[in-house]
């Protein structure tokens, strides 16, 4: 497997995901609220935070298994938050996508409609906190320069020949 940058490549899923999951969970939970689809609907939700935590894990066991290397650049107080900050959010999208099973057990009424309208609640949460661990890791590559690590040849990442930069220039000039 390419191991080029491999947890920037990760990370970006379940970014992605904490920032589109209120959106998907508000909708998906109008729509059921509205009479517009049936219970069934809430499993797109526990289908797309069970991937959120998924690819969350994944991304903190890359960046676990690159940060030795990063540790030679950058200091291990602002790889320390980072991570914290990253386990922080992966348990609370575990424990979100704990919560939001329980909707689909509960019958009909209040009590049901009280633990969705949270779950929805939970991902504002789990928002804010992916927040956090991005501006961290960004914090991390762009202020305190943990991308040098990937970084040699002039500026060509390790791995990619600085011809195939520069052809792939060449390409779209024609």
């Amino acid at each position: 497997m390419d191991q080029l940058l491999f947890h920037p490549k990760v990370v970006h899923l379940p970014m992605a995901l904490a920032v589109l999951m209120p959106l998907v969970t508000g909708g998906l939970l109008f729509a059921w609220w509205r009479g517009w689809f049936d219970r069934r609907i809430w499993f797109v939700v526990l289908l797309l935070q069970a991937v959120l935590v998924g690819s969350g894990a994944l991304a903190m066991n890359t960046g676990e298994s690159e940060e030795d290397r990063v540790e030679q650049v950058v200091s291990e107080d602002g790889i320390e938050a980072h991570e914290e900050a990253a386990e922080i959010f992966v348990w609370a999208s575990a424990g979100l996508l704990l919560l939001m099973t329980v909707p689909l057990v509960l019958g009909e009424g209040r009590a049901r409609q009280a633990v969705a309208l949270g779950a929805f609640l939970g991902t504002l949460i789990v928002f804010g906190l992916g927040y956090r661990t991005g501006e961290g890791g960004g914090r991390l590559v762009y202020a305190l320069g943990a991308a040098q690590v990937y970084v040699a040849n002039g500026g060509v990442p390790d791995g990619i020949v600085a011809g195939d930069e520069q052809q792939g220039e060449d390409s779209d000039s024609h």
